[in-house]
């Protein structure tokens, strides 16, 4: 599985859309070295599996004549692979070099000669062996990526066989012969592996979660919208990382800009999320009318000396006290226009405008409205990773609010501002915060897992450094 991790980190864009992404992730050359040293282990342990078919034939000595030999039960005993190098190859994909690799082999061997027959077992010594292929990127039917092995070549340097039993002047006939025989075994056997070894990454692609779910109102889609970039230290891959409404895709009003990720680090992996990302996913709360909440009192701590009942506003605005007295109250807020979300040096920042209306709850349950506020607020978000996922909280900077109608006649609204500040630090806050404190799920594949992660707010998107882990 070691081989697969790799190339899964490799091999996560191809196909163009021809659109700017929303999110970018790099590659490293401590990524890439990280899956030279996984990737060796895995080809080490499919040429383990390595089984020569038996080998017979016959060989015309002079003077004795024709000599007919046999070498079967050919089994591996060790594999070694003490060199290796991988280079990005651009246009084409990544090449892997495998030098000075080593293997045993034992088994039996049979000759007979006339009405002479012999027998014994052997050794196989193969040392100078050498390994090459490029690992081909292309994009499935589902937005996936899916690998392949192409222009493999293996060459065996020397091939030593020591014999056990048996007369030596007659297994010496035939030696040369069994040798070359071998040495085009082996290295057919090879490359087959090596592509095999490829191949059984493409299951693990297909984990790739191209189109996660968020909650119950949003997924965001992660498939790519470009081919690779690829040059000598790095690979540079884009995805798409837009939000859309679940089952519907809507494209929102604003298109991503042009970023860049660095692409040297000592991460393995430098992931961008842009303030696109962000944004669209406001866009999709909004559309949904998801970002739109009812509070009642129940929802305000017992220790507060507000309620929200006509008698604590009608402290305040007496109109209200005398036409609905002795009733309890209800806030609706909700957002009027789409969030924005602004990413600068280290400062993630939200502007939100929306309307906040007031209703006396009468004894039947039935609503009377007593005004309606405009609000434009901002808040200040704090942005890390938890797990493999980007989840934050924010705090309140300002919030400014203006009368929009009033069904109970003139009032101030500065009167009643200490109120709803209280409410929104108290009540709306803190539940957008256990919903953000949930996360938003980052593009992964199988059981990954993001180490040693740094978060940084940098001029219109987020970089997230990051080594990597795999479970078993």
């Amino acid at each position: 599985m070691a081989l697969q991790i790799w190339l899964l980190l490799v091999a996560l864009t191809t196909f163009t859309f021809g659109i700017n992404p929303g999110v970018k992730v790099t590659l490293t050359q401590k990524g890439i070295e990280y899956g030279r040293e996984i990737g060796i282990a895995a080809i080490q342990r499919k040429l383990n599996t390595i089984k020569l078919p038996d080998i017979s034939g016959s060989q015309k000595v002079k003077p004795l004549g024709r000599v007919k030999y046999s070498f079967t039960n050919m089994r591996l005993i060790n594999v070694g692979l003490p060199e290796s190098a991988v280079s990005p190859v651009p246009g084409a994909g990544v090449k892997l070099s495998i030098g000075n690799a080593y293997m045993s082999l034992k088994g039996n061997w049979r000759v007979k000669y006339l009405f002479v027959k012999d027998s014994g077992t052997f050794d196989l010594n193969v040392s100078g062996l050498s390994i090459t292929t490029t690992i081909a990127i292309s994009r499935d039917e589902t937005g996936r990526p899916t690998v392949s092995g192409t222009n493999c070549a293996a060459s065996v340097g020397r091939l030593k066989i020591k014999f056990h039993g048996g007369a030596s002047w007659l297994y010496n006939l035939f030696k040369k012969s069994i040798e070359k025989a071998l040495r085009s075994a082996l290295q057919k056997q090879i490359c087959s592996l090596v592509a095999d070894a490829i191949s059984d990454v493409n299951p693990y692609l297909k984990t790739l979660n191209v189109l996660a779910k968020v909650d119950e109102y949003a997924e965001i889609e992660c498939s790519m919208v470009s081919s690779p970039v690829i040059s000598a230290s790095s690979v540079d891959f884009s995805l798409k990382g837009e939000f859309y409404n679940i089952g519907k895709h809507q494209e929102p009003p604003f298109t991503p800009a042009v970023f860049s990720v660095p692409s040297q680090s000592n991460n393995m992996l430098n992931i961008g999320l842009s303030s696109y990302t962000a944004n669209s996913a406001g866009f999709v709360y909004t559309t949904a009318g998801a970002l739109s909440l009812y509070i009642t009192d129940d929802m305000i701590p017992a220790s507060s000396p507000i309620r929200l009942n006509t008698r604590t506003f009608g402290a305040f605005i007496p109109q209200i006290a005398q036409r609905f007295p002795g009733l309890m109250m209800k806030l609706l807020v909700k957002a009027v226009k789409t969030p924005v979300i602004t990413f600068e040096s280290d400062n993630a920042t939200i502007q939100a405008t929306g309307t906040i209306t007031a209703y006396a709850i009468q004894t039947n349950g039935t609503l009377s409205p007593l005004f309606v506020l405009n609000m434009d607020g901002s808040v200040s978000a704090k942005v890390f990773v938890s797990g493999t996922r980007v989840a934050g909280s924010v705090t309140l900077n300002k919030m400014d609010l203006t009368l929009g109608t009033s069904y109970v006649g003139d009032f101030q609204v500065k009167s009643i501002n200490s109120i709803f500040q209280i409410v929104l630090k108290v009540v709306i806050i803190p539940l957008l915060n256990a919903e953000l404190a949930k996360g938003y799920p980052l593009p992964t594949i199988g059981k990954m897992k993001l180490v040693n992660t740094q978060l940084q707010v940098k001029k219109g998107y987020m970089l997230i450094g990051t080594d990597v882990q795999f479970a078993g």
